[in-house]
Formats: C-alpha cells, structure tokens, sequence
C-alpha cells in the first residue's frame, strides 16, 4: 500500500511538472511552446523509463548497487562509435544522409555493438566482480583513448559539429526519432517488465535462483540483452547521460523499501523523468543555456556516488 501511494504521489507530481515546464513563460506564444517543448518532454519520458529499467535490471544481474551499464564502457562505446564515424566521412557527405536513416543506422550499432560487448564480459567475468568491472573499465577508457586521438586529427569545423553530438541534447531531438526509439524502448521495457519476477528470485543470488528453478544463464542473456539495447536506443538518441541512472535507482530504492522490480521500474522511471524535468529547466531559465544538462547531470551524480560509498563505508565499519 505504501509503494502504490509512493507512486501515484509521484504520478501526479510528474503530471504538474509536465504542464508546468510546458506552459512557463510561453508569453502568449502557448502553441509554439507546446510544439518545441512537448518533444523535449517525451524525450525526458523515454529517457527516463530506459534509464530506470536498465539500471534496476543490471543492478540485479551484478548484485551491487553501486554499479551502471555504463561501467561496461557503453557510453565511450558511442562517443567513439560518433568520432569514428565523422573521421572516416566527412560532415558534409553525413548531412547529406537522410537523418531518419542516419539515427537508425547509429542506433542499430549501438544495440548490436553493447550488447556483444556486454554479453562477453558476463560470460567471462560474471564469477569474478573485480575482474569484470575492471575489464570493462579498461575497455572504456580503450574507446576514450582512441576517440581522443581521432579528435585531434579532426578538422575544427567537424570537431565542432561532433561536441553537439556528444552531450545530452535534448532540444535536436526529432519527432520521426522520437517515434522509432519510443517503440523500441517500449518494447525492451516490456520484456523486462514480463521477467520481473525472475528478477525478484535472482535478487536473493545465482545460488538461491537456480536452487528455485530459474535458468540462470538463460535469464541473464535475455536480461543483458535488453538493458544494452535500452542504454544504446538511450544514448543514440539523446547522447550519454551516465549517472542519471544511479541517481534515481538509488533514490527509489530507499523510497520504496522493496525488492520487487516491477514496482522499482516504474518509481525509478518517474524519478528520472522528473530529475530531467528539473534540470532541464535550470539550464533554461536559471542559468541561460550557459551550463547543459549533462554537466548538471554529471555533477550532481558525482557528488550523489561519492556519499553513496562514504555511506556503505560507513556501515559496513560499524
């Protein structure tokens, strides 16, 4: 009872702020706003649900909540997916490409690219932690390294056109893109919202699940499939926003004292969207578009995972 009050409170509180960031200072202009604004609106939504149920779902698969899929190195996967795509054809011959075309193909390589990448490392490293993630922190800073050494060699105007594609932007965001990502993100969560309860005995360990009659290995391909394919459509269609994820997941778990991930799904999908809402409206009117939301983002998450870990410290010292 508790949780379902927890989530109609932030439903209605979603609800507000969506037609308070849409009607703020239209000054009469109240179609053009509605038209600008409600693209972004359905971008922090789609966003927001990806990001909450990658998050929880890989959460559960590592066992450990301090950890994201951007830990497997998907987020410097697209910035050099983006560089090296821009270093081999020129800016001119991509703005040439049908945009539609061009996002699909970005898409496409993202969901086929992160979940390979994803589905080795747990093949190989799922019994060892450490191994796993420092694997994937290594293959990280791989794609960085090399997306920074393409950088260099770029021409500034094509560099310039680059930097707009490699933060959280979501003012470009297109309706024929929002229209595709929004089907296949739905149909994503969906699966994961079908295998929730196979989720909730994987939370008690791989141990316990298989004792209970769970195919673990099974379960956990379909599962890493999924959050990939949630956190490529997400970054291919808004750019990376890495600790968005954890600020919410981790919010919703100490509001909603629960280990059921159907629950946690949808109080962490309307926390994200209302922590985009919120940012998105500093950096429109209280900073003047001279900070973007990513830095906002990334900030907050830093100084929110720093006193994560101070308060796991904490109690497991005492």
């Amino acid at each position: 009872m508790r949780q379902k009050i927890i989530l109609f409170f932030l439903s209605l509180l979603l609800i507000s702020s969506c037609l308070f960031f849409l009607t703020y200072q239209t000054y009469g202009n109240l179609d053009f706003a509605l038209i600008l604004r409600g693209k972004k609106i359905l971008a922090f939504i789609l966003v927001g649900i990806a990001c909450g149920f990658s998050t929880i779902s890989f959460q559960t698969l590592t066992q450990n909540k301090l950890l994201t899929p951007s830990i497997l190195g998907i987020d410097a996967l697209y910035v050099f997916i983006q560089t090296s795509t821009l270093f081999l054809f020129a800016s001119q011959q991509l703005t040439q490409t049908n945009s539609l075309l061009s996002f699909f193909l970005s898409m496409i390589s993202m969901v086929f690219l992160s979940t390979s990448l994803a589905f080795l490392l747990i093949k190989k490293f799922n019994q060892n932690l450490f191994l796993f993630l420092m694997i994937g922190m290594i293959l990280g800073t791989f794609f960085n390294n090399t997306s920074s050494f393409m950088q260099v060699l770029l021409d500034p105007n094509e560099y310039d056109h680059l930097q707009n594609k490699l933060f959280a932007n979501f003012s470009n965001v297109k309706a024929d893109h929002l229209l595709v990502a929004s089907i296949l993100i739905l149909i994503f969560c969906l699966l994961l919202f079908i295998i929730a309860p196979k989720l909730d005995v994987l939370n008690l360990g791989n141990d316990r699940a298989v004792n209970l009659g769970i195919k673990l290995r099974s379960l956990q391909l379909l599962t890493l499939f999924a959050i990939s394919s949630l956190v490529g459509l997400s970054t291919a269609l808004v750019g990376p926003t890495s600790f968005l994820g954890f600020i919410s997941v981790n919010i919703t778990y100490q509001m909603m004292k629960t280990h059921r991930h159907r629950l946690l799904f949808l109080c962490a999908s309307l926390v994200s969207t209302l922590l985009l809402i919120f940012g998105e409206f500093l950096v429109e009117h209280l900073f003047s578009f001279n900070a973007t939301l990513n830095v906002i983002i990334e900030f907050t998450g830093g100084c929110y995972f720093i006193g994560q870990i101070l308060y796991e410290r904490r109690n497991n010292t005492i």
